[in-house]
């Protein structure tokens, strides 16, 4: 089982380990846009990023910190995003839960494409939806900007064949995919594990759950992650619920509607996490 997770923009700071290594993270068919993408984060002016990463000049050290991604410390993903998912999923425990918890995760990201939770990288401030300006060397050693495709263009279909090329992504398990639709925009997984969070109304209706979504989504995580061999075992969106439930969670498989023309669709999310 592997567990997309999606990033976060706040980030623990600082970090003690060696300044980032590329050729050092998973997934190395990825590492030529990395370093694409982080040259020209990294090589922004300072006052030009505030516009383009749409941030306030409070976050200004967001930007700073983006101009020392080669030099500064680093620490494991699953440590360095922060925020109300990586709250629920408590990465500092897991292991007492489970030894191979964090082997099960991974998180998305604009700048390095996809990782797996112990990958270390630095502080940095990037979004799925930034036009990162390209910067193309002229005469005189000088760097141009040519122009700011989206990164969408920039990933094509990278991260979806790096996650498709893993035993999980050739049957030998399951992608759980958690990420928000901008992250999986980057790099879809056609025959993922994808998973809606609705809450019940007084009337019994439904509503999806916009505010607490990432909360919910990271306390699943956590049961997935830490359900020792039936995480191993599982192939299916029923294998996935089947460990939801017997973590307490109430969740339902989605089923295609068959339209009065024969025609079935399948559903938007694999799984519908109640709550």
């Amino acid at each position: 089982m592997f567990i997309l997770l999606p990033p976060s923009e706040t980030k623990a700071p600082g970090g003690d380990g060696a300044a980032l290594d590329l050729d050092a993270l998973s997934f190395p068919s990825l590492t030529p846009v990395r370093e694409e993408i982080l040259a020209d984060l990294s090589a922004l002016d300072v006052d030009a990023a505030l516009g383009i990463l749409g941030i306030s000049e409070k976050l200004r050290p967001e930007a700073e910190a983006n101009t020392r991604l080669r030099d500064a410390a680093t620490m494991p993903a699953l440590f360095r995003y922060t925020g109300v998912l990586y709250d629920a999923l408590d990465a500092a425990s897991l292991q007492d839960a489970d030894p191979d918890a964090w082997s099960r995760l991974g998180v998305g990201s604009a700048l390095f494409g996809v990782l797996r939770a112990s990958d270390a990288i630095p502080h940095y401030r990037l979004s799925s939806g930034t036009k990162l300006p390209e910067r193309e060397a002229a005469g005189g050693g000088a760097a141009v900007i040519t122009a700011a495709p989206t990164l969408k263009k920039r990933w094509g279909r990278l991260i979806t064949e790096a996650l498709a090329s893993t035993p999980d992504g050739q049957g030998d398990g399951v992608i759980v995919d958690l990420r928000s639709g901008g992250y999986q925009g980057l790099g879809k997984v056609p025959d993922a594990v994808t998973v809606r969070v609705e809450s019940v109304q007084p009337d019994g209706s439904r509503k999806v759950v916009s505010h607490f979504n990432k909360h919910y989504k990271g306390v699943l995580a956590r049961a997935l992650a830490t359900a020792g061999e039936k995480a191993d075992a599982a192939r299916s969106a029923e294998d996935i619920a089947a460990i939801a439930k017997d973590a307490g969670l109430t969740i339902e498989v989605n089923e295609p509607t068959v339209a009065a023309n024969g025609k079935t669709t399948p559903p938007k999310d694999t799984l519908t996490l109640v709550v």
